[in-house]
C-alpha cells in the first residue's frame, strides 16, 4: 500500500512543532508590502506581519502560490512512490487551491487536491487529522473520508471591527465603508459551505460581546469538543474576554492561540480575529 504525504498551503494554523512532527509540506503565499515581496514562513512570519501591514503606505497584497510551487512539491513528495494529498483553503478568498489543481495534472506524483472549505486554524484540523493517520498507514481514502468529517463538524467564526482594510481592498464601495466606520459598526461572520457569511450587525464592542456569547452558549452544547483555534490579528479587549471565558469554560480542551496570517490579516484588519472549533460527536 502506497504511503501517503500531506500538502498544505500557508494559510494553514500550524506551529512549526506540528509540521516537523507530522511531516507536513507547505506551499507558501506570498506578500507585497510596499514594493517589497515577503514569502510566508521563509522571509516573514505571522508576527512580523502585522506590524509592518499597520505602517505600510498602502495595503499589502497578497498572492497564492504559483503552479510550479505545487508541482514541485508535489514532485518531491512523491518521488519515493507516496500518493499526495493537498489539502486548500476555501476557493471564496483564494485561488490557491486552483493552482494546486492545476499542478496536479502536471505532476508526476498521483496527486488529490481538496478544498478545505475553511482556512487557518479550521483548515489545520483537517491537516492535521490527515498527517496523523498517514503516519499510521492509513490509506489515501480513509484519511479523506475522516477529514470530511472533521470539516463537517467544524465552526469557524471571525469578528471584523474595522472595514478599513476591506475597502482598500476593493470588497466594499468605499462610502459604505466611511458609513459604516462612522457607525462604528461591527460585523460578525460565518465560514460555511465554503462561504463568508455575514450573521451580526451591530454598534460597538457590545454587539460583539453579544455575539461571541451566543456561539460560546452553542460551544457549552456541543459534544466531544476537540480542539478550539483563536487566531487574531491584533489583540483587543474583546478577544481577552473571550479567550478567558474560553479557558474557564473547556479547561481540558486545547487551545491554540496565535497571530493569524497575512492573507487573512490583510483582509480583515485591525482587532480581527476567528474563533474556530471542531468536535467529534460519534
Amino acid at each position: 500500500m502506497a504511503k501517503v504525504k500531506i500538502v498544505t498551503d500557508s494559510s494553514a494554523q500550524l506551529s512549526d512543532e506540528e509540521v516537523k512532527q507530522y511531516d507536513i509540506t507547505i506551499v507558501p503565499l506570498t506578500v507585497m508590502i510596499d514594493g517589497t515581496v515577503y514569502i510566508e514562513r521563509d522571509t516573514i512570519d505571522n508576527e512580523q506581519f502585522v506590524p509592518k501591514m499597520m505602517v505600510a503606505k498602502d495595503l499589502p497584497k497578497t498572492s497564492q502560490p504559483p503552479v510550479g510551487k505545487f508541482l514541485e512539491a508535489f514532485d518531491e513528495a512523491g518521488k519515493d512512490g507516496s500518493q499526495v494529498l493537498c489539502i486548500d483553503m476555501l476557493e471564496a478568498i483564494s485561488g490557491t487551491v486552483h493552482a494546486a489543481e492545476q499542478a496536479a495534472t502536471l505532476s508526476k506524483s498521483d496527486v488529490t487536491v481538496i478544498d478545505s472549505t475553511f482556512t487557518d486554524r479550521g483548515l489545520s484540523f483537517q491537516v492535521l487529522e490527515a498527517a496523523k493517520l498517514a503516519q499510521e498507514g492509513a490509506d489515501r481514502d480513509t484519511i479523506v473520508k475522516q477529514i470530511n468529517k472533521v470539516r463537517d463538524n467544524t465552526k469557524l467564526y471571525l469578528c471584523v471591527m474595522t472595514l478599513d482594510n476591506i475597502v482598500k481592498g476593493g470588497r466594499l464601495h468605499p462610502i459604505a465603508g466611511a458609513i459604516t466606520n462612522f457607525l462604528n459598526l461591527k460585523l460578525g461572520l460565518e465560514v460555511a459551505d465554503g462561504k463568508l457569511k455575514v450573521i451580526s450587525k451591530g454598534r460597538g464592542d457590545k454587539s460583539l460581546r453579544r455575539f461571541f456569547g451566543k456561539v460560546l452558549d452553542e460551544m457549552k452544547n456541543t459534544k466531544a469538543l476537540q480542539m478550539i483555534g483563536i487566531s487574531y490579528v491584533t489583540e483587543t479587549d474583546v478577544l481577552r474576554e473571550t479567550v478567558q471565558q474560553l479557558k474557564e469554560l473547556f479547561p481540558n480542551v486545547p487551545l491554540f492561540y496565535r497571530t493569524t496570517s497575512p492573507i487573512i490579516a490583510t483582509h480583515v484588519g485591525q482587532g480581527g480575529f476567528a474563533l474556530i472549533y471542531y468536535s467529534d460527536p460519534d
